[in-house]
């Protein structure tokens, strides 16, 4: 006999909407106007649920934040990912079209720079859960220009152990970005990362051309031109 599959009951169905309203409530406010300029009040107005709700899913404001940036977190991953990979089918157009990425966000009427750094300047200590997601999204994000960049490497014959520096030096390259974008206002604060970001990549690429041997003949030739050193006179008598 075939076990019929229930459909969700009325009020299960409700409590899952009315906790993604919560989240989608907080994610906005926070976003475009910081967390703690941001009241439980508030998120609950904005998200038509009752504030049972909150208690019921999240009890307490720090927790509900972090669920939210959570999501985003896993939402903006998969855009920018997605965005870099549609950019160029070599590591060298990926990386390099990240910046387009950013640039196209960068223009959109809802920028209000990263969330995840709006978030953890509001937050001093390390370990408060809303700034373990931020680190964790940059972690993530890290771990994706690194795989770029070891793409990188293996197509320029390149010494990967230069792609963990460089993956290190994208990110800031990224954040930095992102930060002038949104103090200045200018959507092609990209653009000029993007033009640090091609010298970056050109500076591999000429250290990968030069003669892997040129370092080790320079070395035989100065040892060469050393003098040998002489024996002391052994001390032994002649028996």
């Amino acid at each position: 006999m075939t076990r019929q599959t229930q459909p969700p009951s009325t009020d299960s169905a409700l409590t899952r909407d009315a906790r993604e309203r919560l989240l989608d409530a907080t994610e906005a406010l926070i976003y475009a106007g910081g967390i703690h300029a941001t009241g439980v009040d508030a998120i609950v107005r904005q998200s038509g649920t009752a504030r049972k709700s909150f208690y019921t899913h999240f009890g307490s404001k720090d927790a509900l934040v972090a669920a939210a940036l959570e999501r985003r977190d896993e939402r903006w991953m998969n855009w920018f990912i997605a965005g870099t990979e549609r950019r160029g089918k070599t590591a060298r157009q990926r990386l390099l079209g990240m910046f387009d990425v950013l640039r196209e966000w960068f223009a959109s009427a809802d920028f209000h720079g990263c969330a995840f750094l709006n978030a953890a300047g509001e937050i001093a200590c390390a370990d408060d859960p809303i700034r373990i997601v931020a680190r964790k999204h940059k972690t993530r994000l890290l771990d994706f220009v690194r795989t770029q960049c070891d793409a990188f490497a293996v197509a320029a014959e390149s010494d990967r152990r230069r792609a963990a520096p460089l993956a290190r030096q994208w990110l800031v390259l990224l954040d930095g970005a992102i930060a002038v974008a949104l103090v200045s206002g200018e959507a092609d604060a990209a653009r000029d990362a993007q033009t640090v970001a091609t010298t970056l990549l050109d500076a591999q690429m000429a250290s990968a051309k030069k003669p892997p041997t040129q370092s080790v003949a320079k070395a035989a030739a100065k040892s060469a031109s050393q003098p040998t050193p002489k024996r002391p006179p052994s001390r032994r008598t002649a028996t």
